[in-house]
Formats: structure tokens, sequence, C-alpha cells
């Protein structure tokens, strides 16, 4: 019992360490209208913050200090300060939002609207609407990329992946992947995009730049987004009616592992120092952690109701 106190501390002491930047994670519970704000260097939730229009997708803009929340039944977004934790405003979109992103100089966020088929453009100091861009049906999870040259749109019904050239706000490519592609997820070469293929039960792998098809990898049942982990080594990707995660070595592209996790674990992000990754769970009401290091979970911190966490929820 001694040795596994000691363990335990020896754990909490370096886990500590490394994340003495203290970064937090923001959580949205769907069905309480809420975002959990998580600090991952204590691992507990330090403040609760309102935001009607079940609250969903997140995307973190570091240099405006943003916190951006879309809401599908308040048909927008919401604006909060990732400081004080306050609204600071909501924005307007259309139909239903769901994906949503920032690009890397923080000026530009996007919005995907689940039935008008587009993407909305909106500048991030008057959020005032630059484009909007017609995509595939049913657009969800985006990504840009590092070198901010494209932003990538899973398009569910559609079983494709559009390729954004941000400079011109225009279709690149087209590509098609598994059936109902969900989360997506670039690397930090810009090299390779992965995407969650709901109902296919398969991770496709793409070519990030000229969009063809690297691989196609089994994973759980019902895939719902993904993450990179260790310096691109690990992928991640949750199992929503498996109840886990799997872990896949991104250069043999073989599962290392499959992790047990909450009750219908969708949202997925890794924390800045690369090890640590957060998976929100939707039946359980809670976020599990896992230390990509171990392939295990380490902790679970209790948020609200409907932890969907839907995007790159953990500020830098």
């Amino acid at each position: 019992m001694l040795k596994k106190s000691i363990a335990a501390l020896t754990f909490l002491s370096a886990f500590a360490n490394i994340v003495s930047a203290q970064p937090n994670a923001f959580i949205t519970n769907q069905l309480d209208n809420t975002v959990s704000v998580i600090d991952t260097a204590r691992q507990q939730v330090i403040n609760t913050i309102k935001v009607t229009g079940k609250p969903a997708g997140v995307a973190v803009n570091p240099k405006r200090k943003h916190i951006y929340i879309s809401t599908p039944e308040g048909g927008g977004f919401a604006v909060i300060d990732s400081q004080s934790f306050k609204v600071l405003r909501t924005v307007k979109v259309g139909g239903a939002s769901l994906g949503i992103a920032v690009d890397k100089a923080g000026e530009r966020v996007f919005v995907a609207d689940w039935y008008e088929n587009s993407v909305a453009v909106f500048d991030t100091q008057n959020f005032e609407k630059i484009a909007n861009i017609t995509v595939g049906k049913s657009p969800s999870g985006m990504t840009v990329s590092p070198d901010n040259k494209w932003l990538y749109v899973a398009n569910r019904v559609d079983d494709s992946i559009s390729q954004i050239d941000l400079k011109k706000l225009t279709i690149r490519n087209t590509t098609k992947v598994g059936a109902h592609p969900f989360g997506i997820v670039v690397d930090s070469k810009g090299k390779r995009l992965y995407t969650a293929n709901v109902e296919s039960d398969n991770v496709t792998v793409l070519d990030a730049h000229k969009m063809k098809r690297v691989a196609t990898l089994k994973v759980g049942s019902r895939p719902y987004a993904v993450a990179l982990a260790m310096n691109d080594s690990l992928l991640f990707i949750t199992n929503q009616d498996d109840n886990t995660v799997s872990a896949i070595d991104t250069k043999t592209l073989k599962t290392l592992a499959v992790i047990e996790v909450g009750d219908k674990p969708e949202g997925i992000s890794t924390h800045p120092d690369g090890r640590f990754v957060y998976v929100a769970n939707w039946f359980d009401n809670n976020v599990s952690l896992i230390d990509a290091k171990t392939l295990e979970v380490v902790s679970t911190i209790n948020t609200g109701e409907g932890s969907r966490a839907f995007g790159e929820f953990i500020s830098p």
C-alpha cells in the first residue's frame, strides 16, 4: 500500500512539473448548456460557463485569448475570454453550426453549417462575415494546416474531405474517404491528414497536400474524433459504441492498444506537452486523461451533462 501511495505521489509530482504552464481544457457540455474549464495542472474543473444553444464545437485562439464555442441550436457561436472565462458576445451564422476552427494567425474563425452545407468565415476582430464557402453535405470536423495555407473540412453525408485554399477561400480539392467522416486532424508538418469515419468503423490516412489516400485503418465501433500525440508518433481515436480509444503507431500504422475510457467517448484533444490526451465522455459526463507514454487512463475528471468537446479544445 505504501509503495502504491509513493508511486501515485511520484506521478502527480512529475505531471505537475510537465504541465507547469497550466493550459486549460474547455469542455462543452451540450445537455446542460455549459462549458467546463479544466485546469490541466490541478486536473480539476475551475469554472463552469453558461453557453446557451447546445454548445458542441470548440476552437482556441491564443493570439486573441479567445475560445470559440459552436452552438447548433443557437445557429452560431459564442466568444469566450480565455482569461476571465466570460462570454464576450455571440455571433449568428445560419442553420446549425457544429465544427469550428481558427487559422494559425488568429485572424479568422471558420464555422461549419450542418444544414446549409457551407463554411462561414469571420474576422476575429469585429466578427464580420468575410465569406461563405459551399462545401459538401453536412460539414462537421475542421482543421487548419500548420503553414496556414489550407482548411480541411469533413463532409459527413458526402463521405469526403474538402481542402480549402485559405488565400483564395476556394476549394482546391475534394477527396472521398470512408463512410461519414467526422473528426479530423493534420500532423504538425502538414504531411498527413487523418479522418475518423463513423459508419465504416475506420480511419482514412491522406497525403495532406495531394489529398491522396495513403491507408485505411480499422478501428472500433463508430469512431468519432482523432488526435495526435508524442510528436505525431501516436494517433488516438475515440470509438463511441465501444467506450474505447484506439492508439495507433503512425509509422507502422498498427494498433498498439485499445484503451477503455468512459461511456460514449466523443471529443479528444492533446495537451501541448504532447503526452497527455483528454477524452470527453458523453454519457458519463466526465473526461478521461490518457498518458500516451503508458497508454493508460491516469485520471477521470467530472464535468457536465453531455460532455462533447468537438474540436481542438486545449489552450496552449
